[in-house]
């Protein structure tokens, strides 16, 4: 058994109540013993057999190898006897969630997401359950409890493991199993889609590119789409995860995947266009000159789902954020389909796919997924939106559109104020609480208030419940507006605005959509008053 030491800590009381984990910035983490606590919280509360395979993985940001290294040492030191790891301590998410649902133990998963990287960028920390998906809240209030009381953590004194070497490495009483972070993964791709459909649009010439924003997803991308797709090389751009994900930041949105925005909608622009996030479990989608909202996303994979091979014998329920445009409710009564709204947050999913209840899910945050995880995938939906198009022969213009003359098309936005300081942030949210100003009965932009509330969600796997999730004002029309303050940043507040507006067509529906929510969205910020208590005239990005 190697030496093991007690190391004397301070407690801390870091983690929000009620978050799935950890998240500040990179020199926050590198105070001394500061990681280590975490971990050691993390540890004890989980509570896992000595026999247990613990997943360890991140997304390859700064800090991710050394964060690595010191919880295996503290793993051993914990009694764990058997690791498993990816290949230079990288995994995305969605495959740590396969290999943790494999493995029936538990994961730590090192990310922040799709926030930037580097020395001064941020960094994360959470734990997934065995069922592959984050930690439910009543375990992450126990870790932020165990972190704020710890005086001393435990560490084995062992030589680091060769993280870039695959294979079973023994220490002791610790082995450590480095694998390919990108077989297994890739393995069940291919059980769910019909990677002979792909292969042959690529043969055809169908052109693509896919833009990892040197994040995770690069070598899942490339093994994927260039070497069992047959896309051509070069199809993966940004394809090497670096520590600091190129000095850009690794969010699959218009404003941040610029490059892949401007070669898309050029005048020699490919059939398809696809970007993922710093961990791989987000995505963005573009047909040529043509943006695909993540909402009508979501809604268009479940009216296609059975063209998929995994998903062949239909699907069991779909499931939809609350700030998520309502286009899939559409298709869910079309279909005859359960269709819950539930809070932001996976985990919220994970109860519904653990009980049979739902088979697709997504937020509109560009994360997207299903029963295969417990986590969203962004090459997953990306390969959904392939096997689509290769079954249909049709561009995915044509397929949005079509979907739009069947089942109407939910106009929708989302604006971002990024780093509001916290005080005017929670400022705006208050003023709409205490001055109702939104009551049924009043007219805003034209439209009359059917009713406004502050969201609550009774989960009906295991009855808890989940209160003050965003303020909706929703009209008799079907258009919404949505305020909501977002946790997932690390300094000052992400408060985040959404407008929708409900189109049946068969007019009407190809318009702009900033210029078909216009008086909507002026009416938003009008009503919260944002530019006058933040002191922002504009959001930081629209989507």
């Amino acid at each position: 058994m190697p030496l093991v030491r007690d190391v004397p800590t301070t407690p801390f009381s870091d983690q929000k109540p009620g978050t799935s984990g950890l998240r500040k910035r990179t020199t926050v983490f590198r105070t001394p013993h500061y990681l280590e606590n975490f971990v050691q919280a993390l540890l004890d509360v989980a509570a896992l057999d000595a026999k247990a395979t613990l997943i360890i993985g991140g997304d390859g940001r700064f800090l991710n190898r050394e964060a690595t290294q010191v919880i295996i040492r503290m793993a051993a030191a914990n009694g764990i006897t058997r690791v498993m790891v990816g290949q230079g301590g990288l995994l995305s998410t969605p495959a740590a969630s396969h290999l943790i649902r494999l493995s029936g133990a538990g994961g730590i998963i090192l990310s922040a997401s799709h926030n930037p990287g580097g020395p001064d960028g941020d960094f994360g920390i959470k734990y997934n359950a065995a069922n592959g998906g984050p930690a439910p809240e009543s375990f992450t209030n126990e870790v932020a409890k165990r972190a704020a009381e710890l005086t001393s953590y435990r560490i084995a004194d062992m030589a680091d493991v060769p993280l870039d070497t695959i294979g079973t490495h023994t220490f002791d009483d610790i082995t450590v199993v480095v694998v390919d972070p990108v077989t297994e993964y890739a393995t069940l791709m291919e059980s769910l889609f019909d990677f002979a459909a792909i292969r042959a649009l690529f043969a055809g010439g169908f052109r693509m590119r896919f833009d990892a924003m040197h994040a995770i997803t690069g070598p899942y991308a490339t093994e994927i789409l260039e070497r069992r797709l047959g896309a051509p090389a070069g199809t993966v751009i940004n394809g090497t995860p670096l520590p600091d994900f190129g000095g850009g930041h690794p969010d699959p949105n218009l404003t941040y995947a610029h490059d892949l925005v401007e070669e898309l909608f050029g005048t020699s622009a490919p059939d398809f266009g696809a970007a993922s996030d710093g961990d791989g479990d987000r995505n963005m989608v573009l047909g040529t000159r043509f943006f695909v909202t993540p909402s009508d996303s979501l809604a268009i994979l479940a009216a296609n789902a059975t063209l998929a091979p995994g998903y062949a014998t239909g699907i069991a329920g779909v499931a939809r954020s609350m700030p998520t445009s309502a286009a899939v409710d559409r298709v869910a009564k079309e279909m005859n389909l359960p269709c819950f709204e539930t809070p932001t947050g996976w985990k919220f999913f994970g109860n519904l796919l653990d009980a049979g209840r739902i088979t697709l899910c997504g937020e509109e945050s560009f994360g997207t997924g299903s029963s295969h995880v417990r986590e969203k995938d962004g090459l997953w939906a990306v390969l959904f939106w392939l096997n689509i198009i290769a079954v249909r022969g049709e561009s995915v213009e044509q397929i949005v559109t079509g979907h739009w003359t069947k089942f109407g098309r939910n106009y929708y936005t989302r604006y971002d104020y990024e780093e509001v300081p916290s005080d005017a942030a929670a400022s705006v949210m208050q003023q709409l609480r205490d001055e109702q100003v939104s009551q049924p009965g009043q007219t805003i932009a034209g439209r009359k208030i059917a009713a406004a509330d502050d969201f609550s969600y009774l989960d009906p796997i295991d009855g808890s419940t989940s209160a003050h999730q965003g303020l909706r004002i929703l009209f008799e029309d079907g258009s919404r507006i949505i305020y909501r303050l977002s946790g997932t940043g690390t300094a000052g507040a992400t408060l985040r605005v959404y407008i929708e507006s409900y189109v049946a067509g068969p007019d009407g529906l190809d318009r702009d959509p900033q210029d078909a929510l216009k008086d909507l969205v002026q009416a938003a910020l009008d009503v919260a008053q944002i530019p006058q208590r933040t002191g922002r005239t504009a959001p930081t990005v629209i989507t």
